[in-house]
């Protein structure tokens, strides 16, 4: 006899989604564009292993995995999803990605490393880009 409490189907089994809520594997799926919800900045959206849950890494970041607090680190699988490693030991010359809520300027702070610290700054220059434009380009709708 197998396990027959785990066997439904879809992107709602209970444990997946309480996984990827866990994991932070909560962005909006395709066709909703990959832009943060908080911050408005473009992300690199994956999906998961969890069905139906798809997750924001931090675009163009990847990093040694050592320098990563545990539960943080993610990896692309050769098919394309991502995958947290939670508290696997990483190997010596091992790289990853980080999930971009670490470093939303829009998100609650945690403890970081002090580069997580400036990507999250860089972060809040970008957003703030993106909505704080000049007087002088007239766009206030009063010109």
């Amino acid at each position: 006899m197998g396990d027959i409490e785990n066997s439904a189907t879809g992107p709602d089994r209970p444990d997946d989604a309480v996984q990827a809520a866990l994991e932070g594997a909560t962005a909006p799926p395709p066709p909703a564009p990959p832009d943060c919800p908080h911050c408005g900045l473009a992300q690199d959206r994956r999906p998961t292993h969890y069905d139906g849950h798809w997750v924001f890494l931090e675009p163009g970041v990847v990093v040694a995995t050592h320098t990563v607090p545990p539960r943080g680190r993610w990896i692309l699988t050769p098919d394309g999803r991502a995958m947290n490693l939670w508290d696997a030991e990483p190997l010596p010359d091992a790289r990853c990605r980080i999930a971009h809520r670490a470093v939303c300027p829009c998100l609650p702070r945690e403890d970081a490393p002090s580069w997580v610290t400036a990507l999250r700054q860089r972060n809040e220059h970008r957003a703030q880009r993106l909505f704080d434009l000049p007087d002088a380009w007239g766009l206030s709708g009063t010109g």
